[in-house]
């Protein structure tokens, strides 16, 4: 039977899928060329032999302590960090039907790094410290993921309030993320006001975004939710492609879409709260991915989904590699180099009128 439906399938098709499965491998081992120039790049100046025999475990002391302890989580984390945040992107462009739609322009992030900072500061998750290398160490990482999934589901009850129930229009959507990004930014103001000299530099130092602050124990975390999530969403692949024609259409094929879009969103915010609540705000990488993906491989989710998951921890690698290497050895803040990269494309999605699909 597999054979007779093979057979049946037109030549041109298997062709126009075949070249998306190429340009996602394509895209995996780019990932991990770069994740091997990263753990070799920086002041340490090491020779790739030097890292593959490291990674062997033919290296002793010095060498194994700079990569296995600093360099391959950092460049794990950057990964799992940015197919989580492009992921959740993804999604919520589809599940809101608004191609601005994503963690950070809807405002969940900052509600996410308000949740983390009240966990931080004023229910003692985190020890804070003088030194700008570990400004803040997470040593309840399970309160602060909490705390930051409450604040971050606090903004997506708010943003699916909107879109489902008084039906707001894409535009409105998008302010109402920029009024509940500053509501949360002020809340956390008012928090800082309250603190310490020190709790209050060593918060605003987290919320800039940093990818090395993250150990294993962390990316263990991040890794475990993110890849738990992108199952999910790729096992739901078919919904999302109904979701695209409309949810009229979508229910006239059978798809629950109240349920799709709530558990879609849950999913998420989650992913969204766990990266926000050990690495800080990252911002746009869960716009600039699907849309970089959605150009070139076209709307169906089938590849979407894992082309801008993978283009997302691309996308993240190389803006933290370059943040630690261009100014080298000063290490500028990951959120910096990615809002450089996403303002843009940004205005140029608000200038061709982003209500249309």
């Amino acid at each position: 039977m597999r054979q007779v439906v093979m057979e049946n399938i037109p030549e041109s098709y298997l062709k126009y899928t075949q070249r998306k499965v190429f340009i996602i491998c394509l895209l995996i081992l780019l990932t991990v060329l770069l994740g091997v120039y990263a753990i070799n790049a920086g002041s340490a100046e090491l020779s790739p032999a030097q890292v593959l025999l490291t990674l062997l475990g033919k290296a002793e002391g010095r060498l194994n302590i700079i990569i296995w302890n600093i360099r391959l989580p950092r460049v794990l984390a950057a990964v799992t960090a940015g197919v989580g945040l492009s992921v959740a992107g993804c999604v919520m462009q589809n599940l809101l039907r608004n191609p601005l739609a994503s963690p950070f322009t809807l405002g969940i992030s900052q509600g996410a790094a308000f949740g983390a900072a009240v966990a931080i500061i004023a229910l003692g998750a985190g020890s804070t410290h003088s030194t700008s290398a570990d400004a803040v160490i997470i040593n309840n990482p399970y309160l602060v993921t909490i705390s930051a999934f409450v604040g971050a589901m606090a903004t997506t009850l708010v943003v699916l309030f909107l879109a489902q129930v008084r039906g707001v229009t894409p535009e409105a959507m998008v302010l109402a993320g920029v009024a509940l990004g500053s509501l949360f930014s002020a809340a956390t103001i008012i928090l800082q006001f309250f603190a310490s000299d020190v709790q209050v530099a060593s918060i605003v130092f987290w919320t800039f975004g940093d990818i090395g602050r993250a150990s294993w124990r962390d990316l263990e975390i991040m890794a475990a939710l993110t890849f738990a999530a992108l199952l999910y969403f790729m096992a739901n692949r078919w919904n999302y492609n109904a979701l695209d024609g409309g949810e009229e259409t979508a229910k006239g094929l059978g798809v629950d879409v109240e349920r799709i879009r709530l558990t879609g969103m849950f999913a998420a915010s989650l992913v969204t709260a766990v990266t926000v609540s050990f690495l800080g705000i990252i911002g746009f990488i869960g716009l600039v991915g699907p849309h970089m993906m959605r150009r070139v491989l076209g709307g169906d989710h089938r590849f979407l989904i894992p082309a801008s998951s993978v283009m997302g921890g691309l996308l993240l690698l190389a803006s933290d590699t370059l943040a630690r290497t261009v100014v080298s050895p000063v290490v500028l803040p990951v959120g910096a180099i990615t809002s450089f990269m996403g303002a843009p494309l940004f205005l140029y999605l608000l200038s061709r009128g982003y209500g249309k699909r």
